[in-house]
């Protein structure tokens, strides 16, 4: 069986390693399964990309598309072009795409115009947002692709009430945290963490790269100045966003309780979200990886995709407004946060149950 895995963007890589790790396994056990790994290019700065392939211990792609940035049209116009000469050059029996980026919509439509069947990890999450290029590309994907391995019950009855039938989707967790599982013993104090004399939840985490938080200069100076405010003497350790660094420097934003730095690696990063007190978020991916661990989060989105995080984790949603972000930042410094728990199937065991699935679909 061969199989065309697909990654473009940074989480693509945290969710495209544990199937690369359960292939080499079963490989050596004598599967008769291959795969051609391609890294579409739609992150190129090397913190977003290049260090993955090291820290999560998987080998380089097989190639590199090389499509760079542009406007959601030409980078997904870009993708499609390179990506169907290299599946004309390479055919598959299965291609693999997860999340829901661009890279995953494009080749999702380039593989079926092909006639290769596909399969979503992933699929059927849902923040019925529109105004999110994610959500579309997430409905395209699921509109046309062949199997869905979902991340939660919810997820499946998306798919249902789209009009998916029960026998294509497969409940399988959240490959996210098979990649956390693996790397915990591993996780790495960056080289600068004592220097700031930082300790275990003397501090908190901030990420924020989406356009509704980081296009707006007073949003985003608001959000920034509020944080800084009510935060008092605790320290901010803020990982800037390549798309978010000119806005802070033109602004000026900043101030001595927060720690700006240039994007880290999966085991720097985590190691910091893993000991912080609290993570201040816009991002999806984090929104799991702190459930997992307990981490109290605050996202700054008016909706999500991954409603369990709120439901069942340590997640609340307080959109844009700055009062709701004070109220829960005290509710981080009085130790009075919700009590939250790990969602069904996050167990680092989903790569395992995927591939199981897709070995059996090849005999269907």
């Amino acid at each position: 069986m061969k199989l065309t895995i697909i990654a473009g963007a940074r989480p693509n890589f945290m969710k495209i390693a544990p199937l690369v790790h359960e292939i080499h396994r079963l490989q050596q056990e004598g599967a008769d399964i291959s795969y051609r790994l391609v890294h579409t290019g739609q992150h190129y700065h090397p913190g977003l990309s290049d260090v993955f392939f090291k820290e999560l211990e998987i080998p380089h792609p097989h190639i590199n598309l090389e499509v760079g940035s542009g406007s959601q049209a030409e980078q997904t116009a870009h993708i499609m072009i390179r990506f169907e000469k290299e599946l004309l050059q390479y055919p598959a029996d299965l291609v693999i795409v997860v999340g829901d980026v661009n890279s995953t919509m494009a080749c999702t439509i380039v593989a079926k115009k092909l006639d290769i069947r596909v399969a979503h990890v992933e699929a059927g999450i849902r923040s019925f947002d529109l105004s999110m290029p994610e959500e579309i590309n997430r409905m395209v994907t699921d509109a046309i692709c062949d199997y869905f391995f979902t991340t939660s019950v919810v997820a499946g009855d998306n798919l249902i009430k789209a009009g998916i039938r029960r026998e294509r989707i497969f409940f399988v967790g959240n490959i996210m945290i098979d990649t956390l599982v693996r790397n915990l013993p591993k996780l790495k104090q960056p080289a600068w963490f004592s220097a700031y004399g930082l300790s275990s939840a003397s501090y908190m985490v901030m990420t924020l790269h989406r356009p509704s938080n980081v296009d707006n200069p007073r949003q985003l100076r608001a959000v920034i100045e509020t944080v800084a405010e009510a935060s008092g003497d605790r320290q901010i350790l803020f990982p800037v966003h390549p798309r978010t660094r000119k806005a802070i420097e033109d602004m000026g934003l900043g101030n001595s309780s927060m720690i700006q730095c240039d994007p880290l690696g999966y085991l720097e990063f985590n190691y910091l979200v893993k000991n912080s007190g609290a993570v201040i978020t816009d991002s999806g991916g984090i929104q799991e990886e702190t459930t997992f661990l307990g981490i109290p989060c605050i996202t700054l989105r008016k909706n999500t995709e991954r409603p369990e995080t709120v439901t069942t984790g340590t997640n609340v949603l307080v959109g844009d407004n700055l009062d709701m972000l004070k109220t829960y930042l005290g509710k981080v410094f009085e130790n009075s946060w919700k009590k939250g728990s790990v969602p069904e199937l996050w167990d680092g065991n989903t790569a395992n149950r995927i591939m199981t699935e897709i070995l059996r679909l090849q005999y269907r």
